[in-house]
């Protein structure tokens, strides 16, 4: 349950500060055009707080955190006095009507820039990304390694860290081939430094990526690919037991070493994960060591379905966590113009992966399954927050940067849907009849609700 508000309060701090951000956006730029603004709101429905600003603007905090508005002068809605016709939104030049509509997308981007550029300056500890082996059979299994490796660029693109990798491989779903370049271990610098690593020379791979697929509720294009993820050995001690699970029943502890199962000595955590998996519902016998004394534990494991609605066993414990090598770890840290750079080249990265994105939904190469809702952006949002401020902020950017995207789509209703009326008006001279906006506005808003349902059956069938 505390999870759950944990998540909830996440996502209405991420959810206000963007529509802030979004909603800011119009209101500078209206301002600027001389607009009058009647009304700036932070979500819809009954107020909670409201405030009357010296400009004449009502500043509200709104009870439904699921969007915002701002409310402008425009004879279009309310009779306007003759004295303030000069203020009216729909008074202003086409020019200026895009400007004001468009302000608020790209005010979500330059708040991802903003939240990034944060992020590197306060640095990201992370990973770099290093395979220990390919899977026989993949694309990537022409990639010959003897030792661990790192991945450095991926179709020219310099990588760094396990992020980045997937973020470059993503934009390249559907396509036929790509390049893959790896340097040896022994190449790679003992220190956790994001420039040093910028200079490695190793060898590029093409793989041939025509029947490349994978779904994402199930796996990451990285082991699709057919890349193998160098993890450290996990060692057979308990690092967490979830409270109330099978293993917590049995009272096993933090700490607990754990020797054998049902007589059968352990090997590694995979073995051990795969005996628990196949005795849903099964006694086992867990040998552990704690504090030097040898305890036979009786256990049964919890019968639950797994992503492909399979039933297996489950005991509710995770290995302790391992010692990466130094030489593994990577700081992706860099001073104030170094951190500018990187947020503006990541917020491109992650627009362009968003358009592609959305483009091969359209070409089927990405189902309309890995479509996300309100509750899949809530779960984001509070593991994020989990993390701490530095993936917050880059959970806020990414997100900030699909509402940009989404509200540039040219769907009416949405930004994009009046930008698009407007550069038909600049392009025949004349405004698009209102009738023909209101059939749009009405297909738009019909679309959006099927769009979000489709979202929220997404989100709902994967609780």
């Amino acid at each position: 349950m505390m999870d759950f508000f944990w998540s909830l309060g996440s996502f209405v701090v991420a959810l206000g500060i963007l529509v802030t951000a979004h909603e800011y956006g119009h209101f500078w730029v209206a301002r600027k055009c001389g607009v009058k603004v009647e009304r700036f709101s932070v979500g819809f429905g009954k107020a909670i707080w409201r405030r009357k600003g010296k400009d004449g603007t009502e500043y509200v905090l709104a009870m439904i955190p699921l969007g915002g508005y701002v409310k402008m002068l425009d004879e279009r809605v309310e009779d306007v006095p003759e004295h303030m016709l000069g203020q009216a939104f729909n008074r202003k030049s086409v020019w200026q009507r895009i400007a004001i509509v468009s302000a608020g997308p790209i005010a979500n981007f330059i708040f991802a820039i903003i939240a990034l550029y944060f992020m590197f300056l306060i640095g990201v500890p992370s990973v770099k990304p290093i395979i220990s082996d390919t899977i026989a059979d993949s694309p990537a299994s022409v990639i010959k390694v003897t030792e661990p490796s790192q991945v450095i660029a991926v179709d020219g693109k310099k990588v760094r860290d396990w992020e980045e990798v997937n973020l470059a491989l993503v934009g390249h779903i559907g396509a036929q081939n790509l390049s893959i370049t790896v340097a040896s271990l022994a190449n790679l610098t003992p220190v956790m430094n994001a420039e040093k690593d910028a200079a490695l020379i190793g060898k590029t791979y093409q793989l041939d990526t025509k029947a490349w697929k994978f779904d994402p509720e199930k796996e990451s294009p990285i082991t699709a690919l057919g890349l193998k993820v160098y993890r450290p050995s996990l060692k057979p001690i308990v690092g967490a037991v979830i409270e109330g699970s099978a293993a917590d029943q049995a009272q096993v502890k933090v700490g607990d070493t754990i020797l054998s199962i049902n007589d059968k000595p352990y090997g590694d955590w995979a073995s051990f994960v795969a005996l628990v998996q196949q005795s849903a519902n099964k006694s086992l016998s867990l040998k552990i060591k704690r504090d030097g004394e040898i305890l036979i534990l009786p256990v049964t494991p919890k019968a639950e379905k797994n992503a492909e609605g399979k039933l297996v066993g489950l005991i509710g414990i995770s290995p302790k966590s391992p010692k990466w090598p130094e030489n593994m770890l990577i700081q992706m840290e860099y001073g104030i113009v170094g951190s500018a750079l990187n947020a503006v080249d990541r917020t491109w990265q992650l627009t362009a992966v968003s358009v592609k994105t959305i483009a091969k939904l359209f070409t089927g190469d990405v189902s309309v399954k890995n479509l996300s809702g309100p509750i899949s952006i809530a779960q984001g949002a509070g593991r994020s927050a989990d993390y701490g401020l530095v993936r917050f902020l880059g959970f806020l950017a990414l997100i900030s940067i699909s509402l940009g995207i989404i509200n540039l789509m040219p769907v009416p209703v949405l930004d994009g849907g009046h930008l698009l009326f407007y550069f038909i008006e600049v392009v025949t001279g004349r405004p698009v009849p209102e009738r023909v906006q209101e059939i749009g506005f009405k297909i738009g808003a019909v679309m959006l609700l099927l769009l979000m349902s489709v979202a929220l059956f997404n989100d709902f069938s994967r609780l």
